[in-house]
């Protein structure tokens, strides 16, 4: 789940564009094809996939939309917690900065994508 919807969100998986079936994908990683139908149902419930019965599973072309305000808040919790866990850490500020644009460099498609389409082969990761 975290691979493909960092792909989503770093544009590497495109609105409309195909996901390996959950046999090909279990086999590429290495997984029980349960596990990664669970990964995609939870992906579909969100709102971020949708399967086309005889067609495949899909990037959705529009996500569901969130109230922003309540994202905002969520992301400053989520900063929040990060922060604090650096510091505990002994990393200031200008470190977690670097962490995170490195961060932001592998999201937005900077590094090598892990997952590019149906076809291509996926990096061996724990869903």
């Amino acid at each position: 789940m975290r691979q493909i919807t960092e792909a989503i969100a770093g544009g590497r998986l495109k609105p409309r564009e195909k996901l390996a079936s959950h046999r090909e994908l279990s086999e590429q990683l290495v997984i029980a094809p349960l596990t990664v139908k669970k990964a995609y149902d939870e992906l579909e419930a969100l709102g971020f996939i949708e399967t086309q019965r005889g067609r495949g599973t899909f990037v959705c072309a529009r996500f569901p939309l969130a109230d922003p305000a309540v994202q905002e808040d969520q992301i400053r919790e989520t900063a929040r917690q990060l922060l604090s866990q650096a510091y505990l850490a002994g990393l200031r500020f200008p470190a977690v900065v670097k962490i995170l644009k490195g961060a932001d460099r592998e999201l937005t498609g900077a590094a090598a994508p892990l997952i590019e389409s149906a076809a291509a082969p996926i990096k061996k990761v724990k869903l």
